[in-house]
């Protein structure tokens, strides 16, 4: 069975946000007058028609929870269980930074709170997200300390992704790397190719969350195998974004064919009500996706994986088996 092998294969998450992945269960329990157990937008046939419609619905149902550290602790306990119990053993998840200005919790409590609620058997990296203005904003000076926060693993840009790059944010970017931090950039999902150039070539990241529409451009795509750039691709969300009208529209294979190394993530479960198993599934069901070919995704996130080179080794070699076995 698909599923089985699913299962079965050791996966990682690469591309999930905090405030975005909060269990819907937590807030019918918290306040089931105000949530509905199954309400439109969680449905699978619901389309967002924009992007800012579906930040305002992902914003009204987390903001109200995440007014404090306990609270992303209770969260995160909750959302890395399904994790475990899905066989995923390696995530990167990011938290909003602005955040922290809102409910006015310093972001070093909230990733001690986060690490607080990760399981056995689970590795876990936070990275701290934020808008493409913030660099800019009164978030300048936290911004400008975030290469001493000791457990974060590095920064995202995310949020509209029409805004511009603010000037300065390659050079905080290349700081950070320099202090060891991961740089992210979200690109190629609202808008074009040129995005994903943009995240590589001014930003020098080689994480980009999306990158799916560098479909567009040949150029780009020889430019992101060239530098080895990784693409944290979300299906689903790409659907129900309309981003792709359909799954079996999705560009992915043809990512990968090209040579573009590509995980696979949920990016907003509380908004799409998705699951990294049923990415794997829905890859299966609409592309026609081979146990090879999932094999390959799943291997993917461990080759970018921030862990030991002998964690790496015998993910790779537990996927190489299943594949054999298969």
């Amino acid at each position: 069975m698909m599923r089985d092998f699913i299962q079965a294969l050791p996966k990682t998450e690469t591309h999930l946000h905090v405030e975005g992945a909060l269990p819907y269960e937590l807030l019918v329990g918290w306040r089931p007058e105000l949530y509905l157990p199954d309400p439109p937008f969680r449905r699978g046939d619901f389309r967002y028609p924009t992007f800012p419609h579906f930040e305002s619905t992902l914003l009204d149902h987390a903001l109200p929870w995440f007014n404090s550290a306990q609270r992303y602790y209770e969260a995160a306990k909750v959302m890395f269980a399904k994790h475990v119990a899905q066989n995923v053993r390696y995530v990167e998840t990011s938290f909003h930074l602005p955040v922290t200005k809102f409910i006015n919790v310093p972001g070093p409590e909230i990733i001690a709170a986060l690490r607080a609620a990760v399981p056995a058997g689970l590795e876990v990296r936070i990275f701290s997200g934020m808008l493409r203005s913030d660099i800019t904003g009164d978030l300048r000076p936290t911004i400008d300390e975030l290469h001493t926060w000791e457990g974060l693993a590095g920064v995202d840009l995310h949020g509209l992704e029409t805004m511009p790059t603010e000037r300065g944010t390659a050079e905080v970017w290349a700081r950070l790397r320099s202090a060891g931090k991961i740089t992210k950039c979200h690109a190629g999902e609202f808008d074009g190719a040129a995005r994903v150039r943009e995240a590589i070539e001014v930003l020098g990241v080689n994480r980009v969350q999306h990158g799916v529409r560098a479909i567009e451009d040949a150029a780009v795509l020889r430019l992101a195998v060239e530098r080895g750039v990784t693409f944290d691709v979300c299906p689903i969300s790409n659907v129900r974004l309309q981003v792709v009208q359909s799954l079996r529209e999705h560009p992915i294979r043809r990512l990968m064919q090209a040579g573009v190394r590509c995980t696979v993530s949920t990016d907003d479960p509380l908004c799409f009500a998705n699951t990294v198993n049923e990415e794997y599934e829905a890859l299966a069901d609409e592309l026609a996706f081979t146990r090879d070919e999932l094999a390959q995704v799943a291997a993917n996130g461990w080759a970018v994986a921030d862990v030991s080179a002998a964690t790496r080794r015998a993910m790779l070699t537990e996927i190489e088996q299943l594949r054999g076995a298969a």
